[in-house]
């Protein structure tokens, strides 16, 4: 490690891979194209783009990303199989910066799911690595669970590995166990002991369950580590991984303790944030540090006082270096085409012809019903475009509800190109829609979610619907917007009814992606 490179960290993201592992986090391909790019623009090191042998679906996105990324390594995630090796070399080898990032569970623990002894599980690292060093340059190599891995073995494994030709060894904490101080003193102690450390860079990924991910993993990088492995938002299973977003944001304001950079532009922290939440349908909690909705709200009356006169006395850093408008001037219903397609811009958003014409139209119907209309508001505009060549849209919806009996639907749809109503009841309006879509259109498919958020403030404020439906081990998402609760509701379940359709024609019943296992590793 030279001394010009000694104080960057690599910025790894995973949101392609360990994100998407999030129950029901399932993104599309054309999604995954979307995150990718954005990944690229803005300066990711490193994007961990999937796990090329999980499924044919995976497999064509990484090469895909592969084949179109302009200046970020594009990685893949091979088990410490050769299949799956020569698999994920398959996909990325297109890449202009191509890496095999392989793994095997290290831990007593996990040593137990393959039944490989100390040696053998030794034996097998050897040959994988140096496989995987045959086919790439840039091999990556992680030895699972390793904080709560025997001192003297993970010593052991991080030296062959290193033997074989690694070049990142990256230390997981793959169940969030560790704190802060354990964090650094585990990598530091690594690069003094194991011989050849100091020709390879280590990185760390760190898991939240007990909410220290990113605390871990700057502590890491104090330690020595100069890559940290993170996700948009911190999607990731159960508690989610590191937040890309936090760390960048606290090496760039505290850096008077924190003396390392990065080489990504935090001004487009905001529209990544706001893309993956909806592409995911992981709403950001409202008080999530750095992209929460309250992240730059003042409500308080003392609050309020002091930004006025000076933002410094209660906002550590400016809206604008994360990417949020310091001023957001509405547009209204005199507002043109030009002024939107100027607002998404300014907004981080270019939108195609066709797009901009399906966005304007739903614009000038929301301002006809909003005296003003915010940045929030076209973003979810843009979010809530329809995809084309969907099997079913909504025509028309209708529903009566009241104190004295059950809520009733009246829908009308376009399946295939044909029209067809239907009239439900049922316990309130959005269950009676549901209800009628399903009559129209019979499925199997379990709501595993329904959260409902408001874009903005007052009775006319949009509501944004998030829906995830299960059908025979098969997720997809819907997410919609509207100032009618219930419209938005019926759009989003439609939303997901056609990507289960879509999903379903690729994969088949049961061949869920994420559903491959690590037993083998």
């Amino acid at each position: 490690m030279t001394d010009q490179t000694k104080d960057r960290v690599l910025i790894f993201d995973t949101t392609l891979r360990d994100g998407e592992q999030s129950p029901g986090a399932t993104m599309t391909h054309d999604e995954k194209l979307e995150i990718a790019e954005l990944l690229d623009d803005m300066g990711v090191d490193i994007i961990e783009a999937g796990f090329p042998i999980a499924s044919e679906g995976d497999f064509r996105a990484v090469s895909e990303i592969a084949q179109r990324s302009k200046q970020s390594v594009i990685c893949g995630l091979a088990r410490a199989q050769l299949p799956d090796i020569d698999r994920c070399w398959e996909a990325v080898k297109n890449a202009a910066r191509p890496r095999i990032h392989t793994f095997i569970g290290t831990s007593p623990l996990h040593r137990a799911i393959p039944n490989l002894t100390m040696d053998e599980m030794a034996d097998r690292i050897h040959e994988t690595v140096t496989h995987a060093r045959n086919l790439c340059d840039n091999v990556q190599w992680s030895p699972m669970d390793a904080t709560r891995t025997e001192w003297d073995y993970l010593c052991r494994v991080i030296e062959i590995a290193i033997k074989a030709g690694a070049t990142t060894i990256n230390i997981p904490d793959t169940v969030g166990y560790t704190e802060p101080g354990e964090s650094a003193d585990l990598i530091r102690r690594l690069i003094a002991t194991v011989p050849g450390a100091d020709e390879v860079v280590f990185a760390t990924h760190c898991h939240n369950d007990l909410g220290m991910a990113t605390a871990n993993a700057l502590a890491a990088v104090a330690g020595g580590a100069r890559q940290i492995e993170c996700t948009i938002n911190g999607l990731g299973e159960r508690a989610g991984n590191t937040a890309l977003e936090e760390v960048v944001m606290a090496m760039k304001v505290r850096g008077d303790v924190i003396p390392y950079f990065t080489n990504v532009d935090s001004r487009k922290i905001m529209h990544i944030s706001r893309r993956v939440s909806t592409v995911s349908g992981f709403a950001v909690q409202f008080n999530k540090a750095i992209v929460g909705k309250n992240a730059f709200a003042h409500e308080s009356g003392i609050h309020q006082d002091g930004v006025l006169k000076n933002a410094e006395t209660f906002e550590i850093m400016k809206p604008e270096d994360v990417g949020l408008a310091a001023n957001s001037l509405p547009l209204g219903k005199h507002s043109g085409r030009a002024a939107l397609r100027d607002k998404l811009r300014q907004l981080g958003t270019e939108v195609g012809d066709n797009q901009l014409k399906d966005i304007f139209v739903r614009f000038k119907d929301l301002a006809d019903r909003k005296k003003e209309v915010y940045d929030d508001d076209i973003l979810a505009l843009v979010s809530a475009t329809t995809e084309g060549g969907d099997a079913i849209q909504l025509v028309n919806l209708r529903v009566v509800c009241g104190t004295g009996g059950p809520a009733k639907a009246e829908i009308e749809l376009e399946i295939d190109g044909k029209d067809q109503t239907a009239e439900c009841e049922g316990d309130g309006p959005v269950d009676a829609a549901f209800k009628a879509v399903r009559e129209l259109h019979p499925n199997k498919a379990r709501l595993q979610l329904y959260q409902v958020n408001a874009v903005t403030a007052g009775t006319d404020a949009q509501a944004t619907v998030s829906v995830k439906l299960e059908e025979d081990g098969v997720i997809a998402t819907g997410q919609s917007a509207d100032t009618d609760t219930v419209v938005a509701s019926v759009r989003a379940y439609i939303q997901a009814l056609n990507r289960l359709i879509v999903r379903r024609s690729k994969v088949g019943p049961g061949a869920d992606a994420k559903e491959i296992s690590y037993k083998d590793a």
